[in-house]
């Protein structure tokens, strides 16, 4: 299964309270440090509240790096986070 997919299927399962769109960005880094592009290291996590409820980003942010500690020994090098 690939990264992105992989990544998807373990934050639907703990975020149950959010939309969850995963995109690979690994492409706009083609050519740094001989990197093709071809690989999913850069990911972006776009999550929507599906409630009005305030949400700690920071607690947010260390759950899901928690969670995803796996991918970064398996060669992810980049995530980023939107929360809206």
């Amino acid at each position: 299964m690939e990264r992105k997919k992989r990544i998807y299927e373990i934050l639907k399962k703990k975020l149950v309270d959010f939309t969850i769109e995963v995109e690979d960005n690994s492409y706009k880094h083609k050519g740094h440090n001989n990197f093709d592009g071809s690989d999913e290291t850069h990911i972006l996590v776009i999550l929507k509240r599906n409630y009005d409820k305030k949400v700690n980003r920071l607690e947010t942010h260390r759950f899901i790096n928690n969670l995803l500690k796996d991918e970064f020994k398996q060669g992810l090098h980049a995530l980023e986070i939107k929360i809206i």
